[in-house]
């Protein structure tokens, strides 16, 4: 359903030579795949998530969706179907229930779906009742992170991206995500992407997994052909940068 054809993403630093983020990435997903992605910091894995909700265009290279160019498909219709949640999680200054609301409303769904969606995704992830009726800035971090993804389960998207979704999650937090996130896969086929640090959650949900390095893909295999120590090494390596960036 979704495809990478030697795509490459350039950025442009402090007006000099465009350095290279991402460099000949191909590769091809089918529907309902749970993909991690993974790799030390500054590999390109938060600006692959970005070019594949079109926040980023590829310098080169083309990507597909359901054989048809990206580029030939409106930005906002995209978006509507593959949805990003960043790590550093904003909901526009609303209110819980307003924030979890807003997308649904712009998809014109009556106020009786809206509620009954906003009930079953908040029951999955355990979001207790008085958190609806709480401003942005009344969230912690971790809160204001769950709420985000709430926010995108509820749309029930084709392609879901996750950027670092569990680093502020305790753990129970993190097995109540890995049940909503099974149950979005298995009953609306959501291709589930997942840039992340955490070994656990990669062991319990996904089924493939990508490593990038300096910008390549070095690995694009399923958990089955997986060896878990150099990915282990990898997560903690990945960790450490992050900590002292």
């Amino acid at each position: 359903m979704l495809k990478l054809d030697s795509v490459s993403f350039y950025q442009r630093l402090h007006h000099q030579n465009q350095y290279p983020i991402l460099q000949n990435i191909t590769f091809q997903v089918n529907t309902s795949d749970r993909l991690a992605i993974v790799g030390n910091s500054g590999s390109g894995k938060t600006s692959l998530l970005r070019l594949l909700n079109r926040l980023n265009e590829p310098t080169s290279g083309k990507i597909y969706l359901e054989n048809q160019e990206y580029q030939k498909i409106p930005v906002m219709e995209l978006r509507r179907q593959i949805i990003l949640v960043q790590q550093e999680a904003k909901l526009l200054g609303m209110r819980v229930k307003d924030a979890l609301s807003y997308p649904l409303a712009l998809r014109s769904l009556s106020i009786t779906d809206i509620e009954e969606r906003i009930n079953y995704w908040c029951e999955l992830l355990k979001i207790p009742d008085q958190w609806l009726t709480r401003h942005e800035l009344e969230l912690s971090t971790g809160e204001k992170q769950l709420i985000a993804i709430a926010r995108a389960l509820v749309t029930q998207p084709k392609i879901l991206l996750l950027d670092e979704p569990t680093t502020s999650l305790d753990t129970n937090t993190h097995n109540h995500l890995i049940n909503a996130l099974t149950a979005l896969n298995n009953q609306h086929s959501t291709t589930i992407f997942i840039a992340t640090h955490d070994l656990d959650f990669i062991q319990q949900f996904c089924d493939h997994l990508l490593h990038l390095e300096g910008g390549q893909l070095a690995t694009n295999q399923t958990v089955d052909h997986i060896n878990w120590e150099n990915v282990r090494e990898t997560l903690k390596k990945a960790k450490y940068e992050t900590e002292w960036v």
